[in-house]
């Protein structure tokens, strides 16, 4: 019998964990024994049906799975590989990672870098990933150390912890947007102290959330040779407005909303770039040059202060948690 968080249809007010129907794993190349999964805000979304992330159904959730290889029809995949699949429609149209087993073209997997262990990549897993393309994005525009400081929205959230880690290994000044402090710009909790101090940012490498959370000048002083953003809405804009002359702007995530009410002022007058950056089906170059940077930065154990370990029993507790911004950096879902 296998386990996983599943939703049969939309009108649920949120997902179970549930036997499965192993039937539903046959048909495909590789059959993974799920080791770890991760809880990205995405997940957490689909968890609780607050946005419809979901496009067919019956689905199981989770964007993000790592496991060992226990049948195989591919000599690229033996039996006994630990390995690991990031996005590629998991969770959306193809039964995801929430669970403990996982059955998907062989094609969709990829290597765990050498070196690093099962764990270590599910507290990554698609954030990790996600945040190593958006800097990689800036080295490519190209933006280098010195040039400016670099605005990492949402600096409490996998993403941003992630991206501020691999600026802080390659040389980058970051400034962390974050509703994780008080006017003042101290932390709300010890728990939040113990994040910004381990990420590097102090009180003057910090700003409230609620400055570029609402409607703002269509130009702004000119502040950030670069913005790492994983919020969207009014606070993308106004990213945008406070980016240097030529700089670039990586956007990845939507958790302020979907909407992008700007003007084109700060692209034909400051000659900006706004650089989208989508995770789900990235060539396995792209992708393994994103994991060797993740590798390069960050050891087998730098993660730890970040890690909060679930049961998969435990997932949606966790989901309720991440929607109320109540954690900082990641959930590692344990479905062993």
């Amino acid at each position: 019998m296998t386990r996983g968080w599943i939703s049969h249809n939309k009108e649920q007010t949120e997902a179970e964990l549930l036997a499965l129907d192993d039937a539903m794993l046959a048909g495909q190349e590789v059959v993974l024994e799920v080791l770890y999964s991760c809880l990205n805000y995405k997940d957490a979304l689909a968890l609780t049906h607050t946005a419809p992330i979901a496009r067919t159904y019956p689905m199981v959730h989770g964007i993000d799975a790592v496991g060992r290889v226990v049948e195989s029809t591919t000599p690229q995949w033996p039996v006994g590989t630990i390995c690991q699949v990031n996005d590629w429609g998991l969770g959306e149209t193809h039964w995801g990672g929430l669970a403990e087993r996982l059955a998907v073209p062989a094609a969709w997997i990829s290597p765990i870098p050498e070196g690093r262990s099962a764990r270590w990549a599910a507290a990554l897993g698609t954030a990790g990933y996600t945040a190593a393309l958006c800097v990689m994005a800036l080295q490519d525009h190209p933006v280098k150390p010195g040039d400016g400081p670099v605005l990492v929205t949402g600096v409490s959230g996998g993403v941003g912890t992630v991206a501020t880690l691999l600026l802080n290994h390659l040389g980058y000044e970051v400034v962390g947007l974050t509703g994780s402090i008080d006017a003042t710009g101290a932390p709300v909790s010890d728990s939040a102290a113990a994040h910004f101090a381990r990420l590097g940012l102090n009180s003057t490498h910090l700003i409230h959330r609620e400055s570029m959370s609402r409607p703002g000048k269509p130009l702004q002083k000119e502040q950030f040779a670069a913005v790492v953003d994983s919020v969207g809405s009014h606070t993308l804009v106004n990213a945008c407005a406070q980016t240097r002359y030529g700089g670039v702007v990586a956007a990845c995530g939507l958790a302020q909303g979907m909407d992008f009410n700007a003007t084109v002022a700060p692209f034909i007058l400051r000659g900006i770039t706004l650089r989208g950056i989508n995770c789900v089906y990235r060539t396995h170059a792209e992708r393994d040059r994103a994991w060797s940077l993740l590798a390069e930065a960050l050891g087998e154990h730098d993660l730890d202060f970040m890690i909060r370990e679930v049961s998969l029993h435990h997932a949606m507790d966790s989901a309720r948690q991440v929607l109320a911004n109540q954690l900082q950096g990641r959930v590692v879902v344990n479905c062993g």
